[in-house]
């Protein structure tokens, strides 16, 4: 993603710029208080886009952080640390910092086996949650939040959980003594992730749909939404093919089983994410964190020469895998099935079988592939990175905006109102109208043809023209002739036959439109 340097750090883009110098300017022209709120504000502006990875207990969400960072550090066994939000970010040194819940800190170092100690050695009641601090190139443009499972019945966890990413109200470094301290309602406006990744099973619940729809996905309580918000299908290869019509006919009837049902759970979880995506996050965090050594790639050659009968019946069950007689150590067995599962297991052999002289590093590359690690990648690439700055710019306004109704002073609100609008009426800050709109169609507060609906989601809901515009792999012609007409049928229906609610939502959409379309017509454009 394209950023700004600035002694803020590096900003997303013009739109956060444009807000962070808005922050600046009105800072000696509020209160001490709501100063000091902007100050936090312009810090989360220069940071990483914050993450958090939220889902229902043992749905593999640790296993699936320690993916993404590339490094096994968040604990996936139940323990102390799994019930801490745990916030993994970019530092120069690798470091944990426990975080009191009286703002106090306790460095630690990691574990010998490069995670985080199951023990922290403090009272848990007293920690408010967990800093870790990794030199992960990852972690240079995304903080990654790892929360407890959605579903626990530890009370504790889910108030450490709210307190960090709806309303943080402790270890904040830009905290200072004095009557310009944030309060309580100020604090609640500038926590929170901006985004969430969300873990789902094969089965969704209701407070699976619940919990998205009230997620505080940014701050100020902006919902979780399509722009913003992602899930993923993990353990995909759990899911029986003969569940899914079709997929035992399919090449790889457990990834297309995965597929089918990661298509349904996006209709079902729709409009409150932009797609969910079929994962294995063992197999990844196994091939991507360096748990998956030669040894183990050795092992696997010998799991390969077995006879064909013979490791069809071991691949049945995990049971059967690890008990059958056979010359494979048992032991050597049982570590290769914690790793890789037997999915993972079965294409491995199946690449070694394909070619017997294949490298452990080529072996690793297939089961990472396997997994549909990229896939997830690329689409946080896509929905995330590629739109930091509208995400990041509209979640800190939704805070300047909420920092000055908590001031209580009409003359300060009017203030900040009247600065909003300024930027408002800038170029740059159209994706922010966009945006809006999508958020109002997407919750149903504006009421739409349900196709009108679809177009606009497509239209606020990529970063990708021809994805924005219906239309992939057409040509910059093609694409251009679509978006001046469609930017012309938005505007015929701002003006005649729409609801002035729908109206207010046509224009915006006009304008992506025509944007759109400008972009397309100027050589040096595009992406």
């Amino acid at each position: 993603m394209t950023a700004v340097g600035t002694e803020q750090g590096r900003l997303a883009g013009p739109l956060s710029t444009s807000v962070a110098n808005l922050c600046r300017r009105l800072q000696p022209q509020v209160s001490a208080r709501t100063a000091a709120g902007f100050a936090e504000v312009l810090r989360r502006l220069g940071g990483p886009l914050q993450v958090a990875v939220a889902g229902r207990i043992k749905s593999g969400k640790s296993t699936l952080v320690n993916a993404l960072i590339g490094r096994r550090v968040a604990p996936t066994d139940v323990g102390e640390c799994t019930r801490l939000v745990t916030r993994f970010q970019y530092g120069t040194v690798d470091r944990i910092e426990v975080v009191l819940t009286d703002g106090r800190k306790q460095v630690l170092p990691f574990a010998a086996d490069g995670m985080i100690p199951a023990e922290l050695g403090v009272d848990i009641g007293t920690v408010s949650h967990v800093e870790a601090y990794l030199t992960s190139a990852v972690l240079q443009n995304m903080t990654v939040i790892d929360t407890p499972g959605l579903g626990s019945l530890d009370a504790a966890s889910v108030s450490r959980t709210e307190q960090l990413l709806g309303a943080r109200k402790n270890g904040e470094d830009s905290e200072e003594e004095g009557s310009d301290e944030l309060d309580d309602t100020s604090r609640s406006a500038v926590a929170g992730a901006e985004a969430v990744l969300y873990v789902v099973t094969q089965g969704i619940r209701a407070d699976d749909e619940q919990a998205l729809a009230s997620f505080t996905a940014a701050t100020a309580s902006r919902e979780a939404g399509p722009v913003n918000a992602i899930a993923v299908l993990n353990k995909a290869d759990t899911i029986a093919p003969e569940s899914v019509a079709g997929a035992d006919k399919a090449a790889d009837p457990v990834w297309a089983a995965a597929t089918t049902l990661a298509e349904k759970q996006a209709a079902m979880l729709k409009p409150r994410v932009a797609d969910v995506l079929p994962v294995i996050g063992l197999l990844a965090e196994s091939a991507e964190s360096g748990a998956f050594t030669s040894a183990d790639a050795e092992a696997l050659r010998q799991v390969a020469a077995l006879e064909d009968d013979v490791l069809e019946t071991m691949l049945i069950s995990a049971d059967i895998f690890t008990s059958w007689e056979c010359d494979v150590p048992s032991g050597t067995r049982l570590r290769l099935l914690e790793k890789l599962d037997l999915y993972g297991i079965r294409r491995a052999t199946e690449a070694i079988r394909a070619d017997p002289e294949i490298t452990a590093g080529a072996l690793r590359r297939t089961l990472l592939d396997a997994s549909g690690l990229a896939e997830v990648r690329a689409r946080l690439g896509v929905v995330f990175a590629a739109r930091a700055d509208g995400i990041k710019a509209a979640a800190a306004l939704a805070s300047v905006t909420a920092l000055a109704q908590a001031s209580g002073d009409p003359a300060e609100r009017q203030r900040v109102h009247d600065a909003i609008e300024v930027l408002l009426a800038k170029p740059e800050a159209h994706q922010l109208r966009l945006l809006e709109a999508l958020t109002l169609v997407a919750a149903g507060a504006v009421d739409m043809p349900e196709d009108l609906a679809e177009e606009v989601l497509r239209v606020g809901s990529n970063a990708d023209l021809g994805a924005q515009l219906g239309m992939p792999g057409a040509g910059r012609p093609e694409l251009a002739a679509h978006a001046l007409e469609r930017a012309g049928w938005w505007r015929s229906f701002a003006s005649f036959g729409a609801t002035p609610a729908q109206s207010r939502v046509a224009h915006v959409v006009h304008r992506a439109y025509f944007l759109i379309w400008q972009q397309l017509r100027d050589p040096a454009g595009g992406r």
